[in-house]
């Protein structure tokens, strides 16, 4: 992935969009040891980005006040408050919930970065805080940040505009859609393929099934932002060739969550399946997924064609640490199920559609193996 400089970070996309491409990101580091917040402005600066500091928990809140940082960097010892305190009280807010926040602590222990997680902090760095890390951790959070801001935005503009045709409303919706498709294939080169085949195999499931329509329009595009809150997750987790540690799991089963995040909120109905997706895609039939464990009917139907849908694709796909299964093989560990998959975590009704239908699986694996989406 390239990098980008952070007084481009608005210009990612069209600068007209957002109206800020000439301004450098603004981060808030708060801490109340001098020496620390010295060595954090120092590298932020050095990156380009504007800094404004804060020693306390009040302090921070009426710089966050006054004008709203990009991004925090928060301590978790503060002389009036913790942390994960302030972490709290400002994802509670909805004028505050969108800014990213990155916890910073001395504490390197499984349950403080748990306990940081679930406070609704983003990110986690232990200290001494590395110098490169840090730069990707901020990059990597701030334009989860710009996608979160494109969609605010485009739903401003939605609603200015409701009264408009209901076809332009939509081509604006589905190129919402595309723009993120194409943050995400930036990042990854194998992510075109795989969301496009996706939009597929999803259609023909919904079909199967008997699904109208609309409801096989929206889930053609809204599939394919199942994994968009990956977006959030750092590069050396993400990328990495080789199992996940269980700290590292845990970071990452959080892009259900970030996913829902980036997309709720919006008045299109493809970014409304959206966040149904990413928020419920590895949750399972029998009540073994996560993040929620939820089970059956439980689980919205967008999501639970997604998981099907998902499993068969990442079983043909190869990675760095797995071979690619042949379709015939893929149908039968989806069917007779292996030391993972299990026959039961997939909805009876769209098992036997899949079974039916499998075929046609194989054949947009072959007709989409080399094509990427939006190209």
């Amino acid at each position: 992935m390239q990098n980008h400089s952070p007084t481009g970070f608005y210009s990612f996309f069209d600068s007209g969009t957002i109206g800020k491409a000439a301004e450098p990101a603004r981060i808030l580091v708060v801490d109340d040891d001098e020496i620390q917040l010295r060595l954090l402005i120092t590298i932020l600066e050095q990156h380009g980005y504007e800094v404004e500091r804060a020693s306390d928990g009040a302090g921070a809140k009426e710089r966050v006040a006054a004008r709203q940082p990009d991004i925090i960097l928060l301590d978790v010892m503060l002389p009036d408050t913790d942390g994960f305190q302030l972490t709290r009280e400002l994802k509670s807010k909805v004028e505050t919930a969108g800014i990213p926040i990155i916890i910073i602590t001395a504490r390197a222990e499984r349950d403080a970065r748990i306990q940081g997680l679930e406070s609704g902090a983003e990110d986690f760095l232990t200290k001494p805080v590395d110098h490169v890390e840090l730069a990707v951790r901020v990059r990597n959070l701030l334009n989860l940040k710009l996608f979160h801001d494109l969609l605010r935005h485009n739903n401003r503009i939605l609603e200015r505009q409701v009264d408009e045709k209901t076809e332009q409303v939509r081509q604006q919706c589905i190129e919402t859609v595309l723009t993120l498709m194409r943050a995400a294939e930036y990042r990854d080169e194998t992510t075109g393929r795989h969301v496009n085949r996706i939009s597929h195999y999803a259609v023909t499931l919904a079909e199967r099934v008997g699904m109208n329509r609309d409801f096989r329009e929206q889930i053609f595009y809204a599939s394919p932002m199942h994994d968009i809150g990956k977006l959030g997750i750092p590069d050396h987790i993400l990328l990495k060739p080789a199992p996940l540690t269980e700290n590292e799991w845990q970071i990452m089963k959080t892009h259900t969550t970030l996913g829902r995040e980036i997309l709720s909120g919006s008045n299109s109905p493809f970014l409304a399946m959206g966040a149904q997706i990413a928020m419920s895609h590895h949750e399972f039939w029998d009540g073994s997924g996560y993040p929620q464990g939820l089970r059956g009917e439980e689980i919205p139907l967008a999501a639970r064609i997604m998981t099907l849908c998902d499993v068969y694709d990442a079983l043909r796909s190869k990675r760095p640490y797995k071979m690619q299964l042949s379709h015939a093989d893929a149908v039968a560990t989806i069917t007779r199920g292996d030391q993972r998959i299990r026959p039961d975590q997939f909805d009876p009704e769209l098992l036997d559609a899949f079974l039916s239908s499998e075929h046609h699986f194989a054949q947009v694996y072959g007709e989409i193996g080399q094509r990427s989406v939006g190209h």
